[in-house]
């Protein structure tokens, strides 16, 4: 029995009862968190595992552009039209609240509107081997964006799913116990006071009786 350190009184034991109301509420209420985090995490990777099968679809077709783009131009001609973007592309970063965890947003932000900045050179010398590779190159982006997004907001909810199931294993396995078996000891020792208080009780009223009356009510 895994008691606490507490003296056995009737106080004391209605301060725990109340713990343990308070105790077992919290276990509730951290078991359904830690179940909404769970299908929300599952949803998550469910996604993050469509999305990354995309992406890297996405990725091996822009690698294909890049090297057919490099057999018909040379490596200098290739360079040197790479050399110079005429496209800013940013990341703006925001954040979501879910199940008290706060998940990350991304967002690409260009400076220019004109989509044909994505091409940072002249169409009259080059092949349109490389102009199916930066178009290819800039649809990915967003997506590689999306995907970092999401395997980040997978690695903090795991965690917090973590921290969520030792709390609740914690109340469950520790904590509710500890509160149970200490009343429980408490209970028993105000019943073994009581006992000896009315064996004490009855046996004044004997020595009382038989100094009054020379008798004994046991007789």
């Amino acid at each position: 029995m895994d008691i606490m350190n507490v003296n056995p009184t009737r106080m004391q034991m209605t301060k725990l009862k109340k713990q343990l109301v308070t105790a077992k509420r919290g276990h509730k209420m951290l078991k359904d968190k830690r179940d909404e985090l769970m299908r929300q995490f599952i949803e998550l990777v469910q996604e993050n595992k469509k999305l990354r099968d995309k992406v890297e679809a996405e990725l091996a077709a822009c690698n294909a552009h890049f090297v057919n783009a490099g057999a018909v131009m040379s490596k200098k001609a290739l360079d040197s039209s790479l050399m110079s973007s005429k496209q800013q592309t940013g990341v703006e970063v925001a954040s979501k609240n879910i199940m008290s965890v706060d998940v990350p947003m991304f967002e690409t932000v260009s400076k220019s509107e004109d989509e044909g900045d994505i091409f940072p050179y002249g169409f009259a010398f080059t092949s349109f081997e490389l102009d199916d590779a930066v178009s290819s190159l800039g649809a990915l982006l967003p997506d590689l964006i999306k995907l970092a997004e999401i395997e980040k907001s997978c690695e903090l909810m795991a965690a917090e799913i973590e921290r969520t199931r030792r709390r609740v294993n914690s109340l469950e396995h520790v904590m509710i116990p500890r509160y149970e078996d200490t009343i429980k000891y408490i209970a028993m020792k105000l019943e073994e006071n009581d006992r000896s208080s009315r064996t004490r009780l009855m046996k004044v009223k004997d020595m009382l009786l038989e100094k009054a009356h020379h008798y004994s009510e046991k007789e």
